[in-house]
């Protein structure tokens, strides 16, 4: 937490932005969800509840970085069956893969509150290149005191990548799991240090 007298934001081409620092995501501030398409007519919703990010904003907004862990096991999706499926080898491995990661590897800007975050994502012990969509939503200071900034962000990634190739094929033409699986994320981050 900053001391009332510093700067809690900035200025950078026009836009209010935090003061450098670290910040941790707000485990009651965030959603990890993705989206994916069922029997090829609907989609299904899900999310991951146990979640964590650290975000060092640099002094260069644009050396910013970002590293992130979700627990396999806190997949989400409001059916319990298909959640135990989530979890088992035939997709997350929860035991064995514990955890998804996420590296950042750096920053662009879009324009405006949009940046373009490169960066590496590591499921089920395999890493590839993902860019984040990412908006900033703002910046300010909570009435407990505590710097905070929010964000959303998207991508959309293939899972067949990651080695979560399990499906079964329908009868009608087309498999039961979509490959494409679109990652939603809403946050909070509040300032450490």
């Amino acid at each position: 937490m900053t001391s009332s007298t510093e700067a809690v934001t900035r200025d950078w081409g026009g836009l209010t932005i935090p003061a450098a620092g670290t910040y941790l995501l707000d485990a009651a501030h965030k959603r990890v969800g993705f989206v994916a398409r069922h029997m090829m007519v609907s989609k299904v919703r899900g999310e991951f509840a146990d979640a964590t990010a650290t975000i060092t904003v640099a002094e260069d907004p644009m050396e910013s970085s970002v590293t992130a862990t979700i627990q396999a096991a806190s997949i989400h999706t409001a059916m319990a069956d298909r959640d135990a499926h989530l979890r088992s080898p035939e997709f997350l491995d929860a035991e064995v893969f514990p955890t998804l990661e996420y590296r950042s590897t750096g920053v662009k800007s879009r324009s405006g509150n949009e940046f373009v975050l490169s960066g590496e994502l590591t499921i089920k012990g395999v890493t590839r290149p993902v860019d984040l969509e990412v908006e900033f939503e703002g910046v300010g200071r909570s009435p407990f005191g505590q710097d905070i900034f929010g964000f959303s962000a998207s991508t959309e990634i293939d899972r067949e990548e990651f080695g979560l190739t399990w499906n079964v094929a329908l009868e009608t033409g087309g498999v039961l799991v979509g490959k494409k699986i679109k990652i939603e994320i809403e946050g909070e981050a509040v300032r450490q240090a």
